[in-house]
């Protein structure tokens, strides 16, 4: 009798955990941009959270066009509401395709990666690469700021979130910028080789 009630406790303590969180705070590469929600690689991360002891869930604040400054204007909202123990941030695109100087993009990024990690939220950095009609020196820019803030600041970071998708024609929309739907799990695969150690 004992042991079926300690038993049935246990369970039930379990069920009343509150999973962790882990916030992706993107622009149209994290939302779905023309694909159906569910097959975005965000919603392929959920479930796949979901299937964890402990579970953990997956909250899609991307937002198709978001720069930079937008997104570090909503963060401590974001932060404040769901309380995450890790934060995917995969801003810097609309940045880049708009040409804005890359130092502002620089201190946007500096100033969610400190909201964060003020708030003990472990930070998942993910880069992007522009069209090379950008010019190289403005490419290396940008693909430089992800990685020496990834070494400045003790982030994790995922280089490219497309990386093995961009240059492939049967992966990528007429637009040439945002994957397909059967590219969504490849470009989860290449979030969660990075975002798996944070998982603890």
């Amino acid at each position: 009798m004992w042991s079926g009630l300690i038993l049935w406790c246990g369970i039930g303590t379990a069920m009343a955990e509150t999973p962790k969180t882990v916030l992706v705070l993107g622009d149209s590469l994290s939302a779905a941009h023309n694909i159906p929600v569910e097959s975005g690689w965000v919603s392929l991360l959920d479930a796949r959270l979901g299937k964890m002891v402990p579970m953990w869930t997956a909250v899609n604040a991307s937002i198709s066009g978001e720069t930079s400054l937008s997104g570090r204007n909503r963060l401590p909202a974001l932060l404040q509401k769901y309380h995450p123990a890790v934060l995917v941030l995969e801003l810097g695109a609309n940045d880049g395709l708009r040409g804005l100087p890359l130092p502002l993009l620089h201190d946007n990024l500096v100033a969610m990666i400190d909201a964060a990690q003020q708030a003990k939220v472990s930070v998942l950095l993910v880069g992007i690469e522009l069209p090379v009609n950008y010019g190289p020196q403005y490419r290396d820019g940008l693909r430089a700021i992800y990685a020496d803030l990834a070494r400045t600041k003790h982030t994790s970071l995922v280089p490219f979130l497309l990386d093995g998708v961009a240059l492939n024609p049967a992966l990528m929309q007429e637009d040439g910028l945002h994957p397909v739907a059967s590219a969504e799990p490849k470009v989860l695969e290449t979030v969660w080789n990075q975002l798996q150690p944070l998982l603890h």
